[in-house]
């Protein structure tokens, strides 16, 4: 059974950073671990793309830059470091996992944790 958790989800101020994580659990190989958000108006949009064997990572324009997706050396947590966070990046926040082939943007994957709230105040 694969298991996702995530957690790092909190309230800050415009420009403000926060460290997202994503732990994985399970005995699957994993070909690719992605972070998405979600809001009241849109529905989940992959923000960061992480290929697990090559390190390859893709993101999306609105947070090129200032987001960062990466792994432990265990490859067992996934990390989202956000930075120069604004008020459009509150979203609830989401980890999911593709087993063989990777879905990149589309949310299409086998596996998705329960999500982290991350709120944003101007």
């Amino acid at each position: 059974q694969v298991q996702l958790v995530e957690s790092g989800g909190g309230s800050v101020q415009s420009g403000g950073s926060l460290r997202l994580s994503c732990a994985i659990s399970g005995n699957f190989t994993r070909r690719c671990v992605s972070w998405f958000r979600r809001t009241p108006e849109k529905e989940r949009v992959a923000v960061a793309i992480l290929y697990r064997s090559s390190g390859t990572t893709l993101y999306a324009d609105s947070v090129k830059g200032r987001f960062t997706i990466s792994q432990d050396s265990a490859k067992s947590t996934v990390f989202l470091q956000m930075d120069s966070l604004k008020p459009e990046d509150t979203a609830m926040y989401y980890c999911a996992s593709a087993l063989s082939y990777c879905p990149e943007f589309s949310p299409t994957y086998d596996y998705w944790g329960q999500g982290t709230q991350v709120t944003v105040s101007a």
